[in-house]
């Protein structure tokens, strides 16, 4: 491949022309971006904003819509070549436009001509993706890989390390894992992967070797105490963890949730049940400060191990299948444990959801500060070039009936800024009044200036490594008296039918 990519620089073709079936990846992209996005954008729309990503590449690049219905590309003024406009929606005709744009800028242009097809169609996609919002992004296939790795698992041997002098040296082995099944331990170095030895590679050259199709062996040189050695491990679906249990002291189980993938709800349930095993147990401070989110359902089932029944979350958008209304199944180990939750201004999305539906359904007292506010929902597309495009497609309303967006969660109990603990908190006002969370659930959608001003009465901070926060869930959980008076804080006091045109449970 490199071979050939020589060839092409010499021939001063652009790189861009051979990569496989752009126009198809173009056509998926703007057809689903168009039909699926929270506010209608044409596709011509969507086409032109692209055009521009090219002068990211390269500034000289500029593209203009005619009267005439002509999309003229220059170059430094000098005009390369007009197209005819396609109809307004269109979806194979400008991706078309796009690509041959693209070629004929390649051939000018030094820059664009020498960008990967992945530059070009990265430049092409975020540049439409500026006509959406922030949260809205198009990931290369090396990215996408990764993403999806992430949420979906990954055929591998379950181990991280360090690279060090060479080597890659195990700072962790999974349980129940292949790594562990052969009995590699921490401090263990590996020296080569199927007799390549890992001496000038980089760690994502070294994470590509490690991973592989589910059932298939990889044969790694192991180096411990001085002796070197051949282990031949059968790869196995990797799922990250997501939920770490740090501590049971005094009878209240710290369960941090650090994302949502698919095996997050049944982690959760998992350590719930081993946590209420424990002698002495009192409760859960579920900690979901620094959560970034993730999949949404993984939210939704974090919040229904610990709620019987009852509303966790409405959907709404544009395209019909955005709309959807989400409601606890019962029969989960948390559905009478007292619970804390732990929450700052890096818990955001799909973490926010669970924290809402938790608070919202009156079974968990929120600490912390107030979080992120992102309401909104990506739709996720795999595309032919092996990339993905995430857009906003749907608005969340949380069980209470608010939108979520550009307003957070707020918590029960503040400490924002440091704050006395426990009774002492409540008594001095640093609990936030039942009126205030009416204010909070009934500001309109649109009132973003009340939003944010409201957003000032707890302030987003990072409170990652806070200990007050969890000094405070620990005195709760201790106190049942105590705990009872910081949930009736923020009892909603209106259903989710009541507000603001927010879908009710009812409609047809």
């Amino acid at each position: 491949m490199k071979r050939a990519l020589l060839c092409l620089v010499l021939l001063a073709t652009p790189a861009w022309a051979y990569a496989p079936a752009p126009s198809i990846t173009l056509t998926l992209g703007l057809a689903e971006i168009h039909e699926r996005a929270l506010q209608p954008l044409s596709v011509e729309t969507l086409a032109l904003e692209g055009l521009k990503g090219l002068a990211t590449i390269d500034p000289g690049i500029t593209v203009v819509k005619d009267s005439e219905h002509r999309v003229a590309l220059s170059y430094e003024g000098q005009v390369l070549a007009s197209y005819f406009a396609p109809a307004l929606n269109d979806a194979v005709g400008w991706a078309q436009l796009l690509e041959r744009a693209a070629h004929q800028a390649g051939r000018k242009s030094a820059p664009i001509g020498h960008a990967g097809p992945d530059r070009v169609m990265g430049a092409l996609f975020d540049s439409m993706m500026t006509k959406i919002d922030v949260f809205s992004h198009y990931a290369g296939p090396a990215e996408a890989r990764e993403r999806r790795a992430s949420r979906s698992g990954f055929g591998g041997i379950g181990v991280r390390y360090d690279l060090t002098d060479g080597a890659a040296v195990l700072n962790e082995v999974m349980p129940d894992s292949p790594s562990a099944d052969a009995r590699l331990k921490i401090g263990d170095r590996i020296t080569a992967i199927d007799g390549t030895p890992l001496a000038g590679l980089d760690q994502a050259a070294i994470s590509q070797k490690l991973r592989g199709p589910e059932r298939s062996t990889v044969v790694l040189t192991i180096e411990r105490d001085g002796h070197s050695a051949n282990h031949t491990l059968t790869r196995r679906l990797i799922m990250l963890p997501t939920v770490v249990t740090s501590s049971t002291e005094g009878g209240v189980a710290v369960i941090a949730v650090t994302g949502f993938n698919e095996n997050t709800g049944a982690s959760l349930a998992d350590a719930v049940r081993k946590a209420k095993a424990a002698p002495g147990f009192k409760g859960v401070a579920l900690d979901l400060r620094g959560n970034l989110g993730g999949l949404l359902d993984q939210g939704l089932e974090v919040a229904d191990v610990f709620v019987a029944e009852g509303l966790l979350l409405t959907t709404r958008g544009r395209h019909p299948a955005a709309y959807s209304v989400h409601e606890a199944k019962g029969g989960d180990p948390g559905e009478k444990v007292p619970l804390v939750v732990l929450v700052d201004g890096h818990t955001a999305s799909a973490a926010e959801v669970a924290a809402a539906a938790l608070q919202d359904s009156g079974r968990a007292v929120l600490v912390g500060t107030n979080s992120f506010g992102k309401g909104i929902i990506q739709y996720v597309q795999q595309l032919p070039n092996d990339g993905e495009i995430s857009f906003t497609w749907s608005r969340f309303f949380v069980p209470s009936g608010y939108a979520l967006h550009g307003l957070g969660v707020l918590p029960a109990i503040c400490t924002a800024g440091g704050a006395p603990a426990g009774d002492r908190m409540l008594a001095d006002g640093r609990a936030a009044p039942p009126a205030f969370f009416a204010t909070w659930r009934s500001v309109p959608p649109e009132d973003m200036a009340k939003r944010y001003k409201l957003r000032g009465h707890c302030q987003s901070e990072d409170h990652s490594h806070n200990e007050l926060d969890l000094s405070i869930a620990r005195h709760l959980l201790a106190d049942p008296a105590l705990y009872a008076k910081a949930l009736a804080v923020a009892a909603p006091v209106s259903t989710a039918s009541a507000q603001h045109g927010t879908p009710s449970l009812n409609r047809n």
